[in-house]
């Protein structure tokens, strides 16, 4: 902000006769209205203690005592008040409804249908979405400060869209992110519309009763709290409205669907009133600036279109203001505290460093106020026309520091508002020496931190931002939870913090506040455009910004910071970007100037306090990825935007520039300690093998090869995460075996023997792949028990002769042992039977005679891993039953002259069928 010794800016103060005072030479310091909510105050200001308050003869006034100084007036309000509240009238107005424009269609409006009992309610439909929003006030006032009490809160009920909350209260508990920016978008343009010296604390609360799907409740919720405020009796200069504009091909669509925004170049939210803009924030993909000014065009004509038909309702149905509540400081105070300090005032301002410069506003505030005391009481003599105590006044406008409810003031500095006193020109310098157009120092190095997997620290001039990135799986991917009812995750976020420590102040430490979750989502914003797709770089990123020292805009300095630590981890960003705040002093008069609008580029915490625009901008060279602005003044023309907008641009470019000399500069690699992703894709039929049971096959890769975690999705896509390449490599060659596709006939040598079962063994031909090698394909030789001749652990070679429909593999051992040589006679070398899917074995009972010829039988092959067991007690049974034929041409006829022959098992189902046959026909 420029420099001037031109003391306090003073705002004309609304004057009323106040109808109660206290006895004695007391005055009340506050007059308040002829109203039933004010006629029993039940707190009062520690400014309007009674130490303050002194009769004129030196005595202190002992208690409150109200009495009537008109009593006929007062005995009249009251019975108007009564007589509104009585049986004869309710006090309640009538029902309403309407229908106002709202982009290229209508939204209902009703007042008067429920919460009849607050200062103002609406009920806002559009299509099957409803926002409920009331307005209430305080009875009496509350202490004076420097911005106006109000409050905003924003709920999403799950009811509203038939859910119910999935946790263990089943309610709605802590705020959500997204109800928090909503409800700093509904804050951010109402605040500049409040008078000042109003101090009866404001509430508004807003609630999405019902919600379809496809209109977006944020604008709704925006437009139905201008008109509760409008038809409120909180006095305000102008009733606003918030629309968003979407970019279709190269169509602005006003208030686009759900939908429509999924094919939108350009997300765009304004708010104002019929004459000015107060808010635009929003996020594109390198939009030029002159297509950012067509928006905003755009959306001020529907903005403009909304608040004629508010004013129309307001005229209809709305409450008087209560005007008569406005308290504010006489001219008198103003000139008096610039004469005491506004020389010594200049002189501080022009201190470059923001803590000594501090340090010294308070000692001169020291100074003030006991050149405005006696011994520590404040005199009233002197001061016409005003029931307030100097005191007040001083506290109420000189704070040396601006509170700010859930505004974007975030520096810690001091706040002085100079009003034209005189004009002193200053050669166009700031109060830091800089020029308007002048980017304070900047430095960055990266790498500081070195177990980080990525970092940078970024410094301009008092303002620094500490960034670290850190890289995961999908495990770490922010879950979000909406009305949608759809289970989305981030794979990109960034958390903004800042800590008291950054503006060398005490504060308390906890859970993130409603300005850093909005910070931290426009820094977010910003740099989302630039991040690789999932496909080319499959890491979860989050990226922590902690503000170490601040006196300008953190939340840009958060994007510069967070762009370098991005580049240090090894993330292929498509570009570099930069962010940069702008101010405006639009009446430059004051200060000594032509009256020409001055835009200030790379704003510090006084100016942005001090002046009439906070416009943040970030993106590359050529193009915006993410904006905001708040407006604290009417009167900003489009033409004073796209000035600030050229100059926000040029600054970007230096910006950029400087963080090229970064030193040391990003690694743009990936850090040693960052987890190694790899991506397989497999057919989406195999995806069940890797999961297995009950995830069990999963958990034991897992557990086998140390991997951190293994991701499958239905598209067949199979994304290890792992700290080592040892391990990766393991659980990848485990997987790849598990979803190979072998081939009938391929031979598997030294294999392991994983498990024996009654049946046969299990044998795992490759990690994590196992086939059954059934009991008759283990040896040439028939094997009572598999155990006998096998070990688990044992190595064999086996051949695949079969592959089910399933899957599952059927091996053999004995398809690979070299056949035996043996005897002519010996019955065993003979084929036995002409049917392939015949084996004949022979049978293990004892001869009859010895010597006599071995038995033999015939039992089917084993068909896959379905197969029955064969019963060896029934083999050995109908072995012993065979009688010798007494004529046959063939040997095995010899053998087997009533031979049983058990045919190749059919499936049916998941049963096996086995068909038996006889020669005799039996």
């Amino acid at each position: 902000m420029l420099a001037n010794p031109s003391g306090v800016r003073s705002t004309a103060c609304y004057a009323q006769p106040s109808h109660f005072a206290f006895s004695g030479r007391c005055k009340l310091l506050s007059s308040f209205p002829n109203r039933p909510r004010f006629l029993s105050p039940k707190k009062t200001s520690k400014f309007c203690s009674l130490s303050l308050l002194l009769s004129r003869d030196g005595v202190r006034c002992n208690r409150f005592a109200v009495k009537a100084l008109a009593e006929p007036e007062v005995s009249e309000s009251v019975a108007a008040a009564a007589g509104g509240a009585g049986a004869g009238g309710s006090g309640l107005l009538p029902p309403v409804s309407v229908k106002i424009p709202f982009g290229d269609r209508e939204i209902l409006i009703e007042t008067g249908h429920i919460g009849r009992q607050a200062s103002g309610s609406v009920m806002a439909t559009d299509g099957e979405t409803i926002v409920y929003t009331s307005v209430c006030l305080s009875d009496v006032p509350s202490e004076p400060s420097d911005f106006f009490p109000l409050s905003v809160t924003y709920q999403e009920r799950f009811s509203a869209a038939g859910r119910t909350s999935g946790g263990f209260f089943k309610r709605e508990g802590k705020t959500k992110d997204n109800e928090v920016l909503i409800c700093r978008m509904i804050d951010r343009p109402l605040r500049p519309t409040m008078l000042k010296g109003f101090y009866h604390e404001t509430q508004l609360l807003s609630w999405v009763l019902s919600y379809d799907g496809l209109h977006c409740p944020d604008a709704l919720a925006v437009t139905a709290a201008g008109i509760a405020v409008a038809l409120s009796e909180v006095p305000h200069s102008e009733a606003i409205a918030g629309v968003r504009v979407g970019l279709l091909g190269d169509k602005f669509v006003v208030n686009p669907t759900t939908k429509e925004m999924e094919d939108s170049t350009l997300d765009l939210f304004l708010a104002g009133t019929d004459n000015a803009i107060l808010m635009i924030e929003g996020y594109c993909d390198f939009l030029p600036e002159e297509k950012l000014l067509e928006a905003v065009q755009v959306g001020q004509g529907a903005v403009r279109e909304i608040c004629s038909a508010v004013k129309a309702l307001v005229m209809k149905c709305g409450k008087p203001k209560m005007l008569d509540a406005i308290r504010l400081p006489p001219p008198e105070l103003y000139r008096l505290v610039e004469k005491i300090a506004g020389d010594e005032l200049h002189n501080v301002l022009q201190i470059k460093s923001k803590i000594p410069r501090r340090k010294a506003i308070s000692l001169l505030e020291e100074k003030v106020i006991n050149r405005l005391t006696d011994k520590g009481y404040i005199s009233i003599e002197g001061l016409s026309g005003s029931g307030e105590t100097i005191q007040d006044l001083i506290d109420e406008e000189d704070e040396d520091e601006e509170i700010v409810v859930d505004g974007e003031v975030d520096e810690g500095d001091v706040h002085i508002k100079p009003g034209s006193r005189k004009s002193t020109p200053l050669g166009g310098k700031r109060s830091d020496g800089r020029s308007p157009e002048d980017i304070r120092p900047i430095t960055s190095s990266c790498g500081l931190l070195p177990r980080a997997h990525g970092s940078a620290l970024f410094t301009r001039g008092e303002t620094q931002s500490l960034a670290v990135v850190t890289l995961g799986d999908k495990q770490m991917a922010q879950k979000l939870d909406n009305l949608a009812n759809v289970e989305e995750f981030k794979r990109f976020y960034l958390q903004y913090s800042f800590p008291p420590s950054s503006v060398g102040e005490v504060g308390r430490m906890g859970a993130p506040s409603r300005r850093e979750i909005g910070h931290g989502t426009l820094a977010e914003r910003a740099l989302e455009p630039i991040l690789p797709t999932e496909d080319a770089f499959p890491y979860t990123i989050r990226v922590e910004s902690t503000i170490t020292e601040s006196n300008g805009s953190s939340s840009m300095a958060s994007v510069c910071g967070g762009c370098l630590a991005l580049q240090d981890a090894g993330v292929p960003l498509k570009c570099s970007i930069a962010g940069i705040a702008m101010g405006l002093v639009l009446d430059t008069h004051e200060f000594g100037g032509d009256g020409t609008p001055l835009i200030l580029s790379d704003i510090t915490g006084a100016e942005d306090a001090s002046g009439d625009m906070d416009f943040k901008v970030a993106g590359n060279e050529d193009g915006i990825t993410a904006f905001q602005m708040d407006i604290k003044v009417e009167g900003i023309t489009l033409p004073v935007m796209r000035e600030a907008l050229l100059q926000a641009r040029d600054g970007r470019r230096r910006i950029l520039a400087e963080m090229m000399k970064c030193s040391p500069p990003p690694a743009k690699s990936l850090s040693k300690y960052a987890p190694l992703i790899h991506i397989m894709k497999v057919a989406p039929e195999k995806v069940n093998m890797i999961i297995g049971s009950g995830g069990k096959k999963v958990k034991s890769i897992i557990e086998e090869t140390g991997v951190e975690a293994i991701d499958t999705q239905d598209d067949g896509i199979v994304k290890i995460t792992a700290k080592d390449l040892s391990s990766l490599e393991k659980s990848k060659s485990i997987i790849s075996s598990l979803t190979m596709v072998p081939t009938v006939g391929d031979i598997y040598r030294n294999c392991e023997i994983k498990s024996i079962v009654p049946y046969g063994v299990f044998v795992e031909i490759a990690p994590g792949r196992e086939g059954l090698c059934h009991i008759s394909e283990l040896t040439s030789d028939w094997l009572a028990k598999a155990e006998d001749a096998f070990k688990v652990g044992e190595r064999v070679d086996v051949k695949l002769t079969e592959v089910n429909d399933k899957g599952q593999l059927r091996l053999s051992r004995r398809a690979l042992l070299p056949v035996p040589e043996t005897s002519p006679e010996d019955p065993s070398s003979k084929q036995l039977t002409g049917n392939p899917d015949v084996v004949v074995i022979a049978d293990s009972g004892k001869a009859s005679d010895e010597g006599a010829p071995q038995k033999y039988v015939s039992v089917p092959k084993a068909e896959g891993l379905a197969e029955e067991k064969i019963d060896r007690a029934k083999v050995k049974s109908s072995a012993t039953k065979v009688a010798t034929s007494s004529k046959s041409n063939s040997a095995e006829t010899t053998l087997l002259p009533r031979k049983k022959v058990f045919k190749r098992v059919k499936k049916s189902g998941s049963k096996a069928v086995t068909g038996v046959s006889s020669n005799d026909g039996e």
